[in-house]
């Protein structure tokens, strides 16, 4: 049944959408009759993951041996990315309680030197430009409140 990558990453993904339906349908309605609730978008996206789920896990795409290379990383490579889901780690953990502009900045900073970059002006001047901007679109323009955190603002 699982002779294939396809297949295996294809179950594993209906699965997903299973349960990412069950928790779709547990989602609280509103009270006024309205054509597009909250729950709209996200049973739409489980259905879609369903479906392409679906094609994937009956796809005829053998195995080769060019792709089995491919898939195999080295172990730099490896490190490098438990390094970012470390520093991922990190932000999400810390993310309410010192709030968006902070978190997010040294975020992209400290990800981008872990990564290799070397110039930090540009680094430093990309992530405050981008973490603030970010801000005041979804908090002033939006109207969707971020963590602020320590900042008073």
């Amino acid at each position: 049944m699982f002779q294939t990558v396809n297949r295996k990453i294809g179950f594993v993904l209906i699965l997903f959408s299973i349960f990412f339906l069950v928790l779709c349908y547990q989602l609280p309605t509103f009270p006024f009759v309205i054509p597009v609730d909250a729950d709209l978008v996200p049973k739409l996206l489980g259905f879609l993951l369903m479906f392409l789920s679906i094609v994937l896990f009956f796809s005829k795409d053998g195995d080769t041996e060019e792709q089995r290379k491919k898939r195999k990383i080295e172990k730099k490579e490896l490190y490098v990315l438990l390094g970012v889901l470390f520093h991922l780690l990190v932000y999400i953990l810390f993310f309410e309680f010192l709030g968006f502009l902070m978190m997010t900045t040294a975020f992209i900073i400290s990800c981008s030197i872990f990564l290799g970059y070397k110039k930090w002006t540009t680094v430093i001047v990309t992530a405050v430009v981008f973490s603030v901007s970010i801000y005041l679109l979804f908090n002033y323009v939006l109207a969707v409140n971020l963590p602020s955190g320590i900042l008073p603002f």
